[in-house]
């Protein structure tokens, strides 16, 4: 049992630590850990913990849409400036804790020439500002280059 200032108060039985909050305190017995040997208690106004628990579940669900793979799709003809504005979509999803995959499509006779459409993309991967971890290297599939990157 934790008592309303934070102190180990040690093992009570139920209705020792019920005694020990006054009726007009306004403050209640609340079942922290209920799977623990034995169960932890604490005294504090259960609209406190409430709002404590809210906010703990609106922080988990903020890290798991944080998760998001975000995709910038690029050509092996692109011009600079083009490369340029896909660049800046990608510091954006950066900015916003995203993992991002960058898709390179290939069509018609650039899929002949995979040797030089890879080096565009190394090129396109090298323009990038912010320092990134690669979680997935360049591989080729059916219609051309993707590989994942994250900030580190």
């Amino acid at each position: 049992m934790i008592d309303a200032e934070g102190k180990n108060l040690g093992v009570l039985k139920r209705e020792e630590a019920l005694k020990l909050v006054p009726p007009e305190s306004g403050l209640d017995l609340i079942e922290i850990s209920p799977n623990a040997k034995p169960p932890v208690t604490r005294i504090m106004s259960f609209d406190k913990y409430r709002y404590e628990q809210e906010k703990l579940e609106k922080k988990q669900r903020q890290a798991q849409k944080n998760t998001d793979i975000k995709t910038v799709q690029i050509s092996a003809r692109m011009a600079d400036n083009d490369l340029q504005i896909k660049l800046k979509k990608l510091e954006e999803f950066f900015a916003e804790g995203h993992q991002v995959e960058i898709t390179m499509r290939l069509r018609g006779r650039e899929k002949a020439n995979k040797d030089w459409a890879k080096k565009k993309l190394e090129d396109f991967m090298k323009m990038i500002v912010t320092e990134y971890k690669v979680i997935a290297p360049p591989r080729y599939s059916g219609n051309g280059f993707s590989t994942q990157i994250v900030k580190k």
